[in-house]
């Protein structure tokens, strides 16, 4: 049974097309084995090819009929992925250029050996090169482009994205514990609870000589000049504040997208105890965006804020806000953030928004006017749903437990 909610914003937003979902509908098994996949994704390089992550450290190859046997890239000895943890393997993206450079980049979970008791692991996000073969990566082509400290084991975030600006994009969770104890999210000299944007291609004539004078970046990298940051971040100029910041106020962007059309990006933030948000940002912005945590769940006041939480801040609304009612694992619990469907074989879900939670199972599929974001319930397939992939095509795959489906229609 499909089911309709409607959550009214105060922003405006441009409409999506699709308003009911075809009968026929479906999701189709690859029927692939696999090992806690999180993430799906393609190389952009026509060779049809998905790459699948997995949370202990494998990139798997399926080449549309059946994985290949021996995997793309194995960094199990290098990620931090203890049982039942929010660490490990989290994401994945190809250069914009791979077909050319054979760059890829990955976000992981790190050890922490040290001594210093505020740091629990690292987030690292890590270059890779294909060897010469392409269905192998070579593993001896890592080169750390930067490691964040984390003070917790959780709300790591994960997803990263290149824009269609050709920056790299990363989501960042709060820094993890409840709450957010020492305000990570609001504080703009961490790079935690935010999303970042930075260029990792080759240096840019046009602002090269001045990357020297750019002294406010907070990320810890291994090679000197491993990123920049483009010349028109929001907080570039502001002594003292993470050069590095595109938008703040996230308390863990789990799962999140950019439309393949518009440039639009969607973000999946997971809540605390009251309320599961996705965000949203036009491609047009000049970034600088704050999405409120901690100071506000969602749209709604954060009963238990921080004292800098002082009246008059600007918040950005979520264009939808949705409660958790319970704690019960049949409940809302962990937003997973999807795609914008911009593949051919689906026309009536051309411009809808895919999206669930891990905990609830309701895969929601939104219909959107202006100020008036609704989604329908496709299904509700149950505890599992690890997030969402996209082919070159735009077509749409769903990571359910330890397997992966593919939207399609069936036929009639």
């Amino acid at each position: 049974m499909k089911l309709l909610y409607s959550f009214i914003i105060i922003a405006t937003f441009m409409p999506f097309a699709v308003e009911s979902l075809p009968a026929n509908l479906s999701r189709q098994n690859l029927n692939i084995t696999l090992s806690n996949p999180v993430t799906v994704r393609h190389a952009g390089d026509a060779s049809g090819r998905l790459f699948i992550a997995e949370q202990g450290g494998a990139i798997k190859i399926y080449n549309g009929t059946s994985l290949l046997p021996t995997d793309f890239l194995n960094i199990s000895t290098n990620v931090l992925n203890p049982q039942f943890s929010e660490q490990g393997l989290l994401g994945l993206d190809f250069d914009p250029n791979y077909s050319s450079n054979g760059y890829f980049y990955v976000y992981y979970s790190q050890a922490y050996t040290g001594t210093n008791v505020n740091i629990n692991h690292f987030s690292v996000i890590e270059r890779y090169t294909v060897s010469n073969d392409p269905a192998i990566a070579d593993p001896n082509s890592g080169q750390i482009i930067m490691r964040i400290p984390q003070p917790y084991s959780n709300h790591n975030g994960g997803d990263i994205h290149f824009g269609p600006d050709g920056y790299l994009y990363i989501g960042l969770g709060d820094g993890g514990a409840s709450n957010d104890p020492e305000n990570r999210s609001q504080d703009l000299t961490s790079l935690l609870g935010k999303i970042l944007r930075i260029d990792v291609s080759s240096i840019d004539p046009v602002y090269a000589n001045s990357f020297e004078f750019i002294t406010n970046t907070c990320g810890l990298d291994s090679t000197e000049g491993s990123y920049k940051i483009p010349h028109d971040n929001p907080f570039i100029n502001n002594i003292g504040s993470c050069a590095e910041i595109w938008a703040l106020g996230l308390r863990n962007p789990y799962r999140w997208s950019f439309d393949k059309l518009t440039g639009d990006m969607i973000i999946g933030d997971v809540g605390q105890f009251d309320y599961e948000e996705v965000n949203f940002q036009l491609s047009t912005s000049t970034g600088g965006e704050n999405y409120g945590w901690r100071c506000r769940e969602g749209a709604h006041n954060n009963p238990n804020p921080n004292t800098s939480c002082i009246g008059g801040e600007t918040f950005v609304d979520p264009i939808i806000d949705i409660p958790r009612i319970s704690p019960s694992l049949s409940e809302n619990c962990s937003v997973m953030g999807g795609y914008v469907y911009r593949g051919n074989a689906i026309p009536s879900l051309q411009g809808s928004y895919i999206f669930s939670d891990y905990c609830n199972g309701e895969i929601n599929i939104t219909s959107s006017v202006i100020d008036n974001w609704t989604f329908e319930i496709l299904e509700d397939i149950g505890f599992g749903t690890r997030g969402f992939g996209e082919d070159e095509q735009g077509e749409i795959y769903h990571i359910y437990n330890n397997s992966i489906f593919k939207f399609i229609l069936n036929p009639e």
